[in-house]
């Protein structure tokens, strides 16, 4: 699509699925209304985290704890994983967690340098008392969806973080061509 002038508009994209009718608005719209959100879902997990006196990403990784601890715990590098942290980071995390007695840290039964780690009775016991304003406040923030879009934006989002990952690789690459750092 050609501007007034004749010359073709400057996109911020180049892919034709993302530029309906040949503008990049629709694609700008959604971005900023992804940052938005992305605001809001930070807010909330923070506002979370405070009533617990945690940080959010420690509020994260209790959360993930939980969901996957299973009945043998989970290791650093799975939750750092799913988590989309680094190692490094989530290890000074739990060790945090771990001294608020949050987190249980015992050794793998097969490796003695890896740890396995679990909810503990007072981790379990914060996170059921948040139960009373976490779903009100989630369902309140995810009201829109129907079941099926609720199904679609969970794939949908599991593809975009693998992509944005691809992102930040490449623009990591551009940057250093340039010498610029983030």
């Amino acid at each position: 699509m050609k501007d007034s002038s004749g010359k073709m508009p400057l996109q911020s994209t180049t892919r034709d699925a993302l530029l309906p009718g040949g503008s990049d608005a629709d694609f700008r719209e959604m971005l900023h209304n992804t940052l938005a959100f992305a605001s809001r879902i930070q807010n909330v997990r923070d506002g979370f985290a405070s009533l617990l006196g945690l940080s959010g990403a420690q509020f994260t990784i209790l959360m993930a704890v939980r969901r996957l601890q299973g009945s043998d715990g989970i290791g650093v590098n799975a939750l750092a994983e799913h988590l989309h942290l680094s190692g490094a980071f989530v290890t000074i995390e739990v060790n945090k967690l771990v001294a608020q007695n949050l987190i249980n840290k015992r050794p793998h039964p097969e490796d003695k340098r890896r740890v396995r780690l679990t909810l503990s009775e007072e981790g379990s016991l914060r996170l059921t008392s948040l139960l009373p304003v976490q779903a009100p406040v989630n369902d309140a923030l995810f009201a829109s969806l129907t079941a099926e879009e609720f199904k679609t934006f969970h794939s949908i989002m599991k593809r975009l973080v693998q992509h944005g990952d691809e992102a930040l690789a490449l623009l990591s690459f551009y940057m250093a061509k340039t010498g610029t750092e983030s």
